[in-house]
């Protein structure tokens, strides 16, 4: 039990693990003749403690000179090298946590006649070694939203906040670049961020935050990436998990439907079976992973008040009633050809099937009159099919290696919208079928040398992206899209890419710095009848560098200093032509102009431990430009608001996290995150060309926001872990407007069986009914705030059993 504390403490609450912290290192070199540099075959190799020269490991060089000391533990040693006819030779020798394998270089040995003077070794026992860039957790461990999608599960993680709209905000921004298997895929988005939750969480083993990426990463997010990585067991044999979870949702009312409308989900069911298979045997591992995420949610339950300058004020809802059904299957091998190649391949498959049914009907001031109904079906598909292939080989010496891949995804979104406008004299039928065909070919290259002090990587990376849509629409009676807002586009994109990344440790100071070299060449093709668009593009040969500096105080204190810079690319939605109805009388259409946002960040991070907690503190500061944001807007003549991406000039954000655990008592461990950030937008003016032309200005807005989270562990006799969780959002600052406050609670129980090998769990999100999203938004002509009170409340239980 005690063991357990301390594993979650570390995975899930400790929230500033190291890129790549590792607790074995392999030392290598080569041992030489100092005078006439041939290899020395035999020599005797030692490895001992600098603070009493204890033995620690021990072995003789090869025939090529070569030698290995595997599974050192990082700390301060003295190497000793010994051979008869020589001069023994003794080297000081630092082990860190960042690399998992340290090259020495060539040690020479003097022969007898010319003897050495007195060695005099000195050691320092190394600090704790975190780069505080990562931030590493077990989604096992994440008791109170088991069951779930991915997107449940990572709102409880440390800067996290998640939106109605399935967005994911890293630090006060929803800039995120999401990887699987530290890869894009379109089922998780190229550019921005998309399909959290159609990843079913019992699929995942853990999921990386990264706040500071090195240049071996894309450049594209500058808020950071969320890494999730699928499970994948390496024990001999066969093996493998099934696991049922199954729950309701919307269990009572958070408030009436405005009258004469569809009711609103209830009791919304939740079942996610889920089989897992492995077979490792000899040079061969085969696995296999298979979801299916069944849900029915309360998607969207907004009550809108809108008020115009010419004082007509207008009381709407949006009421949406959602099913989805997402399939996941992952399957693939390794094939360990040599104990110097290995080989592996993997493939995808996703289909999530969603089913919106939706009522928005209109009122007046005070609810005397109904002015209208709107009501919508959109069904929609979308699949999804990757392939990856990857070739590895390692050199003589350890740590040295060679990697190659190549990854193939398609995802088609095939999308119909049926709109139902009823209104007091007429009835109007609007239709959408939309056909997106996504392809995207990747090709990598990452080779890395270890060296005495760290190791040194490089690589290129080449991509081509080809996204053609199709949009066919049928408008019906006096409909307030325009008739030619159908039609096709298409996108392309091409990105070569070429980085170097340097890693220095020695006992007291860290330093990585990297740079990263990228292309970037757009094409965006539209139908030349478009009566506002026309085809457009832009390209771009830019430089991402990054740098970190890292000081050592002591065994428990840690400083660093990072730099790096970034871009957000708008991705092919952001710039889409066609015309989408968020409502009746929000319409959300893309801008072909729209161009990349770059972004500059510094920050200084600190971290200290003790014997029962942990302390890590973060300041940071961004400077964008170009910053990319949705203007809404009115034209004359109309109530509709148009939302239309544009490039909204220079922006900041200024901000601090604190992470804090402690152990209260042997069976409880409390820890409490606050992230506080300070988003500033300057004055900026753009110019709207949809439908017609038209102009919008505004003031340099910004606001101080942050979310404050404690979680607690609290472990149980008979094998009962239980967990608390509650999460404070302040007010936040959007585009033309602000966010409100809102609260929550989660909590969970598990309970280990049969011999460890099955595990049962409940949980409750939402306890109070608490969470809601109030916001006001103003525009040239307009105003208005609403309230959703979508479903947020879902009671979950779950068995799963490893054979």
């Amino acid at each position: 039990m005690k063991k357990g504390r301390y594993t979650y403490l570390l995975l899930l609450i400790i929230t500033s693990a190291a890129q790549a912290q590792f607790s074995q290192v392999t030392l290598s070199g080569m041992t030489r003749d100092a005078k006439n540099k041939a290899a020395l075959s035999f020599v005797n190799v030692r490895l001992l403690t600098a603070k009493d020269s204890n033995f620690v490991a021990g072995t003789i060089s090869g025939e090529d000179g070569r030698f290995s000391l595997p599974d050192s533990k990082p700390g301060g040693y003295v190497l000793m090298i010994s051979y008869v006819g020589y001069q023994p030779a003794a080297q000081p020798v630092t082990i860190g946590q960042l690399s998992a394998y340290l090259h020495l270089g060539n040690i020479e040995l003097m022969p007898e006649e010319k003897l050495l003077g007195e060695v005099t070794v000195t050691g320092q026992q190394e600090a704790v070694s975190q780069k505080m860039d990562k931030k590493t957790f077990k989604v096992a461990d994440n008791i109170s939203q088991a069951g779930g999608s991915v997107l449940e599960a990572i709102r409880n993680l440390p800067g996290i906040t998640t939106g109605q709209d399935g967005t994911v905000q890293l630090r006060g921004s929803d800039k995120v670049m999401i990887l699987l298997d530290g890869k894009q895929t379109a089922l998780t988005g190229f550019g921005g961020q998309r399909g959290l939750d159609n990843i079913p969480a019992s699929a995942i083993e853990r999921i990386e935050l990264i706040n500071n990426p090195s240049s071996k990463y894309d450049a594209n997010g500058h808020a950071g990436i969320i890494n999730i990585i699928y499970k994948k067991e390496k024990k001999e044999g066969f093996n493998g998990r099934a696991a049922l979870a199954a729950g309701a949702g919307a269990l009572w009312v958070k408030r009436e439907n405005y009258p004469a409308i569809r009711p609103q989900y209830q009791g919304t069911p939740k079942i996610n079976p889920s089989l897992s298979l492995n077979y490792r045997q000899h040079k061969l591992n085969l696995f296999f992973q298979g979801d299916n995420l069944y849900t029915k949610t309360l998607n969207k339950n907004e009550f809108a008040n809108r008020f115009y300058d010419d004082g007509d004020t207008v009381l709407q809802q949006t009421k949406r009633n959602r099913t989805t059904n997402i399939v996941t299957l992952k399957t693939g091998a390794d094939w360990f050809i040599n104990s110097d190649n290995t080989f592996n391949i993997s493939g995808l498959f996703s289909s999530e099937k969603i089913l919106d049914r939706g009522d928005e009907p209109f009122f007046n001031g005070d609810l005397s009159k109904r002015q209208r109904l709107w009501q919508f079906l959109e069904d929609e598909l979308k699949t999804t099919v990757t392939a990856a292939a990857g070739w590895q080989h390692t050199f003589r010496q350890p740590g040295r290696t060679l990697n190659i891949g190549f990854n193939y995804t398609f995802h088609r979104e095939d999308e119909k919208y049926f709109f139902t406008n009823i209104m007091p004299a007429y009835t109007g039928l609007d239709s959408f079928k939309l056909l997106s065909d996504e392809h995207v070919a990747d090709l990598t290259m990452d080779y890395v040398q270890p060296l005495k002090h760290g190791r040194f990587e490089t690589g290129f990376k080449y991509r081509r992206r080809y996204i053609p849509v199709n949009m066919q629409f049928k408008p019906g009676i006096n409909s307030p899209l325009d008739v030619n807002a159908g039609g096709w586009a298409d996108y392309s994109e091409t990105i070569p890419a070429v980085y170097g990344n340097y890693v220095f440790e020695n006992a007291r100071f860290e330093i990585e710095a990297g740079l990263r070299v990228e292309y970037v060449g757009v094409e965006y093709d539209v139908n030349p009848n478009h009566p506002t668009y026309k085809s457009d593009g832009y390209d771009y040969t830019q430089p991402f560098p990054n740098l970190r500096l890292a000081w050592k105080i002591n065994d428990d204190n840690k400083l660093s200093l990072f730099y790096n810079r970034r871009v957000d690319r708008p991705n092919e939605v952001d710039l889409r032509i066609f015309p989408k109805y968020d409502d009746a009388e929000i319409i959300k259409v893309g801008n072909p102009a729209l161009r990349p946002q770059f972004t500059n960040t510094a920050e200084l991070g600190y971290k200290t431990g003790w014997n029962a907690g942990y302390l890590f503190a973060a300041v940071y500061h961004k400077w964008m430009n170009a910053t990319i944001t949705r203007i809404g807007s009115i034209v004359p003549g109309s109530t509709i608001i148009y939302n239309i991406f544009q490039n909204a000039g220079k922006s900041y954000s200024t901000g601090m996290e604190l992470m804090v655990s402690q152990d209260l008592a042997q069976w409880a461990t409390v820890s409490l995150n606050l992230n506080g950030y300070q988003n500033t937008i300057d004055a900026f003016t753009v110019v709207n060309k949809y439908p017609v032309e038209n102009t919008f200005t505004a003031g340099k807005e910004d606001l101080f926001s942050g979310n404050i989270k404690f979680n607690g562990l609290f472990h149980l006799p008979a094998q009962w872990e239980a967990q608390l969780f509650a999460i404070y959002q302040a007010p936040d600052l959007i585009p033309q407007g602000k966010t409100f406050a809102r609260f929550s609670i989660d909590a969970g129980v598990k309970k280990g069986i049969q011999q460890g090998r099955g595990e049962l769990f409940g949980n409750f999100t939402d306890l109070a009914n608490t969470l809601q999203l109030k916001k006001e938004i103003k525009g040239d002509g307009f105003r208005y705030v609403s309230n959703d009170y979508y479903e947020t409340q879902v009671f979950r239980v779950g068995y799963s059993y490893k054979f």
